[in-house]
């Protein structure tokens, strides 16, 4: 099924690369990033991953705020679109993270999990864990709030895109045995009808 989803998503992202890169980063997530900007420069913390990075506009803020930045998209329009920013991108995506194990200080990921399927979200988080190294911050932003998945039959885009959906307290405990939470707040309705979930988590150590 992932696999089915993966393709999904990249034809409908290769479609709207270029409508995308023309977006504008609304004020809200600005904030979001200033936000997750603060963090890392009172850890000192400067390489980040953006997973799911699309045309690269936030990839680009925190490059511009002098962050090591490293983009990866499943879309290869996409990724053309980060280059032309003069990004460091590459086409991968999050069931396959081709990096050495704590390869970057922080991993930033907005918008982008809420396209995996629930069944594997903790093997995407270990996935995450794996690249992020020891006491890194991880940022996490879905829209949420409610409880579903499936495909969204009123998307714009073609194919139309797989949304999975948690309550505040259902995402809270599927990150738990990996992270734990430094800062969590929602931004209501922030997606319309659904609330934006925010969390800036740690890298837990973890004994198997």
């Amino acid at each position: 099924m992932d696999l089915l989803l993966k393709e999904s998503l990249r034809a409908s992202y290769n479609v709207q690369a270029d409508v995308r890169d023309k977006v504008e980063i609304e004020n809200w997530k600005i904030d979001e990033l200033n936000f997750f900007i603060k963090a890392l420069r009172q850890e000192e913390l400067h390489t980040v991953l953006d997973i799911g990075s699309g045309s690269g506009q936030h990839g680009n803020y925190l490059k511009d705020h002098n962050m090591d930045v490293t983009c990866i998209d499943l879309s290869p329009n996409m990724v053309e679109t980060c280059h032309a920013k003069g990004l460091k991108a590459e086409v991968m995506d999050y069931y396959n993270l081709l990096f050495k194990e704590s390869s970057f200080q922080a991993v930033w990921a907005m918008n982008t999990l809420l396209h995996v399927p629930k069944v594997s979200l903790p093997a995407v988080l270990k996935n995450i864990h794996t690249v992020l190294a020891d006491n890194g911050l991880f940022y996490m932003g879905v829209y949420g709030g409610k409880d579903s998945e499936g495909v969204w039959e009123d998307d714009p885009y073609v194919p139309k895109r797989f949304f999975s959906f948690y309550t505040n307290e259902n995402i809270l405990e599927v990150i738990d045995p990996l992270f734990e939470v430094v800062h969590f707040h929602c931004i209501p309705q922030a997606g319309g009808s659904l609330d934006f979930q925010s969390l800036l988590l740690r890298k837990k150590e973890i004994f198997e």
